[in-house]
C-alpha cells in the first residue's frame, strides 16, 4: 500500500499519512509532534488523536520507508494510508474479548476467595488458592496484552506511558500471589489483579469504541460519489470507468437520476442538479451548455454529457472530506488538554512505589513485606475512580438522553455542550422539515384535486410526491386518466378524456422563496400549485429557551437570501445566506477566534465541515448519513426542542462530573498514605480501588432523570 503524498506545488512540501494506532495518551502526542521534526527532512508532524493518525510534511525526497522508520524509532507502529479513506484499527474488538475475560475470570475467583475469607485453613485454602492460579494466569497473559504490549514498547524504546505502572502492579500481584500458592502462605491477590483488569479494559474499550465512531465521518461523505461513470470516447463509443481511471479531458454521459463521479463543465445537454449535497439548495439548479457541476451532485432531469474537469481527490466533495478530517483533528486539542495530567501519572506512581519499597526495607520489614506494599501503593494509585469521573456521569446522561430522542455519539460531546454560549442553525432540513408541503389546496376544484392526485402519482418528483400526500389525507379519489407519460425536465401529461392535462413548470411568476408547479386542464385552464418547507415544531420556542439558557442563535444557510428571509423574521434571528461549505467553516472559525465556543446544527453533507468544526454538534435524525456521523449528537423526531434539552442535560452532567472529581480525589488522599503506612494490602487495595468506582458511578447514576 502506497502512502498518500501531495504532489510538491510551488512552495508547497508533500504531506503523507500514516495510521499509529498505538497511541495511548498526551505523553504520545508530545513525543511525536516533537520528536518527528528532528528526523532530517520532516519539517513538521500533526497528530490527530481522534483517527490516530499522523500527518508528516517533509522534503521531497524523504521516502516512506524512511518516514516510516522515523516513527518506529520513537516507539510506535506506523502503516502508512493509502486513500482518503481512514484506516480501520479493529481494536474495538479485541478490547472486548479482553473484557469479556477478564469480567468471567474475575467472577469465578471471587467465588473462591469468599472461600477463603470464609476460614479455609491449609490443604483446603491451598486448593482454592491454586485454583485460583489456574483461573487468573491464563486471563491475566490473554486481557492483560493491550497493557503489556503497550508497556513493553514504550520501555524499550526509552520511555514510560501509563501503561507501565499498569502492568508492572499486575505481574508483581499475580508473582506474588502465585509464590504465596507455592509456600502455603494464606493470602494470595489474584482477585484483585484480575479485577483491576477488568476495570481498565472496560474503560479502555469504551473509548476506543467512541473513536471508531469518530472515524467514519470522511468514509460516509466519500461513500456519496459514484463508483465510475459513462465515458464517450472520440469515437462515440461508451465504456464504464471506474472513478480512478477517470481523468479530465474525458466525456461523461450521465442519465437523469445518477450521481457525478467527477466535477466537470456541461457540454451538451439541459437538465436540473440537485446541490443540496454542496450547498443546502432545496430547489434544483438548471444547468445548460457552459455550467459547472460536481462529483456528488445529482441529475435530475435529462441525460447530459460532461467535459471532466477535476477527479478524485481534486473534487469538491474530496474538499469537503479533508475540511472535516482537519476539523476533526483541530477537535482533538480538547482530547489532548484534557489528557495532559496523564503525564505526571507514571513517574509519581514510580516514585511513590520504590519509595515505599525501599523505606520498608530500612524499616526492617523484609523484601516480601516490603514488595507486598509496594504493589499495593501500585494498585490503589490506579486512577480508576478519576478515569470513571467523567464517563459514568456521561453514559448515564447520554442513556436519558437516548430515552428522549437524543443519541450522543461522543462521551466529551455532553462537555462541550455544556461550554457552548452560540448556536448556528442551518435552515432547510434543521430549523424547517425539509419537507415542501403544499400551501393551500383549497382554491382547486373537485375535478382539478382528482386530476392533480392522479397525475401527482405517476411521478416521483419530490413535489409530486408532496402533493399525493396532501391530496391523499383530503380523501380525493384519483381521476382515470390514459396516455399518462413523464417529460424529464418538462413534468408529467396525460389524457383526461378528450383533455390533455399536465402538472408541469410553472408558467407565471412565483414568489422566489416558494417552490411551485402548475396543474393544467386543456389549455384553457390552469391552477399555480406552491408549496412551502414547515417549520419543525417547537422551532420558536426552542429559540426562546436558548436565549434564556444565554445561547444567543443565528443561520447559516447555502439558501438564497429570499428563501431564509421568512424564516429568519419568524424566529426573530439573524440570517447568512448563500454559503458554502468553506464559507461556514470560516464563520465558525471566525467565532473560534472571538473566544465563543459554538454548538452547530444542521442535517446536509454540506454541513459535514460545520459540523465538525464546531465545538459540538447536533443533527436531526433525518440529516445525511455523512450529517449524522459528523455530529456529536443526533435527535430523533421532527421537534427542535431536543436541541434545548440537551443543553440543559449536559449542564447537569457537569455539575456531577465535579462532584464526581471531588471524591475520586478524596479517595486518593486518604487512600495512598494508608498504603504508603502499610495499612492495605493488594487485595484491600483492589477493593478500595473498585469501591471508589462504585461510589463514583452511584453519584452518575442521579443523572438519569437528566432529560425531564
Amino acid at each position: 500500500m502506497n502512502a498518500l503524498a501531495s504532489p510538491v506545488a510551488g512552495d508547497t512540501l508533500p504531506e503523507t499519512l500514516f495510521s499509529v494506532p498505538g497511541m495511548r495518551c498526551a505523553g504520545c502526542i508530545a513525543k511525536l509532534e516533537d520528536g518527528l521534526p528532528r528526523t532530517p527532512g520532516i519539517v513538521s508532524a500533526r497528530v490527530n488523536f481522534t483517527a490516530k493518525r499522523v500527518t508528516l510534511t517533509h522534503l521531497p525526497e524523504l521516502q516512506m520507508p524512511a518516514l516510516q522508520q522515523a516513527i518506529s524509532a520513537l516507539g510506535f507502529e506506523a502503516q502508512p494510508l493509502g486513500s482518503a479513506l481512514p484506516a480501520e484499527d479493529g481494536r474495538s474488538g479485541d478490547l472486548l474479548r479482553a473484557v469479556a475475560v477478564a469480567g468471567f475470570a474475575a467472577m469465578n475467583i471471587m467465588l473462591l476467595s469468599v472461600s477463603v475469607w470464609s476460614g479455609a485453613e491449609g490443604a483446603t485454602r491451598d486448593l482454592f488458592h491454586w485454583l485460583s492460579a489456574g483461573i487468573a494466569l491464563p486471563a491475566i497473559a490473554f486481557a492483560g496484552r493491550p497493557f503489556f504490549k503497550s508497556a513493553w514498547n514504550a520501555l524499550r524504546h526509552g520511555r514510560t506511558n501509563m501503561d507501565v505502572p499498569i502492568s508492572i502492579g499486575v505481574i508483581l500481584a499475580s508473582a506474588l500471589s502465585l509464590f504465596e500458592t507455592i509456600v502455603h502462605g494464606p493470602h494470595a491477590y489474584f482477585d484483585g489483579a484480575v479485577m483491576l483488569l477488568f476495570f481498565l479494559l472496560t474503560g479502555r474499550w469504551l473509548d476506543s469504541v467512541m473513536r471508531d465512531r469518530a472515524r467514519d465521518g470522511v468514509t460516509a461523505l466519500l461513500k456519496h460519489a459514484p463508483a465510475g461513470a459513462l465515458v464517450i470516447d472520440t469515437d462515440g463509443r461508451s465504456s464504464w470507468l471506474d472513478v480512478s481511471a477517470l481523468e479530465p479531458g474525458m466525456t461523461m454521459l450521465v442519465a437523469a437520476g445518477e450521481r457525478l463521479a467527477a466535477d466537470g463543465e456541461v457540454a451538451d445537454g439541459q437538465s436540473r442538479i440537485d446541490l443540496a449535497l454542496l450547498t443546502g439548495e432545496s430547489k434544483p439548479v438548471a444547468v445548460a451548455t457552459g455550467d459547472r457541476v460536481h462529483a456528488g451532485t445529482l441529475n435530475l432531469d435529462a441525460p447530459v454529457r460532461i467535459k471532466v474537469l477535476a477527479t478524485g481527490e481534486d473534487t469538491v466533495i474530496a474538499d469537503i472530506a479533508r475540511l472535516m478530517d482537519q476539523a476533526a483533528q483541530s477537535r482533538s486539542r480538547y482530547v489532548r488538554i484534557a489528557d495532559r495530567a496523564a503525564r505526571l501519572y507514571a513517574p509519581a506512581v514510580h516514585t511513590l512505589a520504590a519509595a515505599s519499597f525501599i523505606g520498608w526495607m530500612i524499616a526492617g520489614a523484609g523484601w516480601h513485606q516490603s514488595l507486598l506494599i509496594a504493589v499495593a501503593v501500585l494498585i490503589i494509585t490506579c486512577p480508576c475512580a478519576l478515569g470513571l469521573a467523567v464517563p459514568a456521569a456521561q453514559i448515564v446522561a447520554a442513556g436519558a438522553l437516548m430515552r428522549s430522542g437524543i443519541l450522543i455519539k461522543d462521551g466529551s460531546a455532553l462537555e462541550r455542550l455544556a461550554e457552548a454560549d452560540r448556536v448556528l442553525f442551518d435552515k432547510t432540513g434543521t430549523l424547517t422539515l425539509g419537507r415542501p408541503e403544499p400551501v393551500d389546496l383549497s382554491a382547486l376544484r373537485p375535478e382539478q384535486k382528482s386530476v392533480a392526485l392522479a397525475l401527482a402519482r405517476s411521478s416521483r418528483h419530490p413535489l409530486s410526491e408532496a402533493l399525493r400526500r396532501a391530496l391523499e389525507r383530503e380523501g380525493v379519489a384519483p381521476s382515470d386518466l390514459t396516455d399518462i407519460r413523464e417529460v424529464a425536465g418538462t413534468g408529467v401529461s396525460a389524457n383526461f378524456g378528450l383533455k390533455h392535462v399536465a402538472l408541469r413548470r410553472p408558467d407565471g411568476v412565483v414568489p422566489e422563496d416558494c417552490l411551485a408547479t402548475t396543474l393544467a386542464i386543456d389549455s384553457s385552464l390552469s391552477a399555480a400549485i406552491l408549496f412551502s418547507d414547515q417549520f419543525r415544531p417547537a422551532a420558536h420556542d426552542t429559540v426562546c429557551k436558548l436565549a434564556e439558557l444565554g445561547l444567543p442563535a443565528t443561520i447559516i444557510s447555502g439558501d438564497r437570501a429570499a428563501a431564509v428571509a421568512p424564516v429568519a423574521r419568524a424566529l426573530g434571528l439573524t440570517a447568512q445566506t448563500g454559503m458554502l461549505p468553506q464559507d461556514k467553516l470560516d464563520t465558525i472559525a471566525r467565532l473560534k477566534a472571538r473566544g465563543e465556543k459554538v454548538l452547530m446544527v444542521g442535517d446536509g453533507l454540506n454541513d459535514g465541515p460545520a459540523l465538525a468544526a464546531g465545538h459540538v454538534s447536533m443533527a436531526p435524525g433525518s440529516a445525511s448519513d455523512a450529517g449524522q456521523i459528523a455530529a456529536d449528537a443526533i435527535f430523533l423526531g421532527d421537534s427542535l426542542a431536543p436541541v434545548a434539552t440537551a443543553i440543559r442535560a449536559a449542564r447537569a452532567t457537569q455539575k456531577v462530573v465535579r462532584q464526581n472529581f471531588a471524591m475520586a480525589i478524596g479517595y486518593n488522599v486518604v487512600a495512598v498514605p494508608l498504603a504508603i503506612m502499610g495499612l492495605a494490602t493488594p487485595l484491600i487495595a483492589a477493593l478500595a480501588m473498585s469501591g471508589s468506582s462504585l461510589i463514583v458511578v452511584a453519584n452518575a447514576l442521579r443523572l438519569r432523570s437528566a432529560a425531564t
